[in-house]
């Protein structure tokens, strides 16, 4: 969680993601962001989000978004 907590700041560094909740629902995140968030997570763990998993609720909270990669891993 740490690592992809790592990435999401480097790419936000004004977010806490570490807290928020609603990074889709409010607008918080853009399509750029999530661009930029799954290049580096697909490379940083050696998995592939494709477009099928670009929904709301895997991008809205770091921790969900941790939980779709560790699905993805255990595949």
């Amino acid at each position: 969680m740490e690592q992809l907590i790592n990435i999401m700041s480097e790419i936000r560094p004004d977010i806490d993601f570490e807290t928020a909740d609603k990074l889709i629902d409010d607008d918080i995140l853009d399509s750029f962001d999530i661009i930029s968030i799954v290049s580096e997570v697909n490379d940083q763990f050696g998995i592939e989000i494709n477009v099928n998993d670009l929904l709301p609720e895997n991008f809205n909270t770091a921790s969900a978004l941790y939980e779709l990669i560790e699905r993805m891993m255990n595949e």
